[in-house]
């Protein structure tokens, strides 16, 4: 599983950048923090699924395991954003909150639930 896990982390260092660098963009486009969040993390959750998929779990990306990936982490995403909204959190502790929950919750996810095996 610590194989699993340092592949995955890997993906999520690029994952993260993506993430943070569209989510400050959405913010100066005058965006709320939970959508700005939603965005970034859509975007750096589809390039990290395809990259899991094939390298991390060696497992086949299909419809249904994208949808429900994209699923489960955007609620994620927009929940850490609307809670940060809400409490007046600063954007840079809304990213760092979010990237560490993301990178233990979405793990999980995936080793255990998406890509658990055929």
């Amino acid at each position: 599983m610590l194989t699993f896990f340092a592949k995955y982390l890997s993906v999520g260092l690029i994952n993260t950048l993506i993430h943070w660098v569209t989510f400050f963009i959405c913010l100066r486009m005058g965006l709320f923090q939970s959508t700005a969040n939603l965005i970034a993390f859509c975007l750096a959750v589809t390039f990290s699924f395809f990259i899991n998929a094939r390298w991390t779990f060696k497992q086949q990306a299909t419809t249904w395991r994208y949808i429900l990936y994209v699923v489960f982490m955007g609620a994620m995403a927009f929940s850490v954003g609307y809670l940060a909204d809400r409490i007046g959190l600063y954007p840079i502790i809304t990213l760092i909150v979010s990237s560490a929950i993301s990178l233990v919750c979405g793990f999980l996810f995936s080793r255990f639930v998406i890509f658990k095996g055929e």
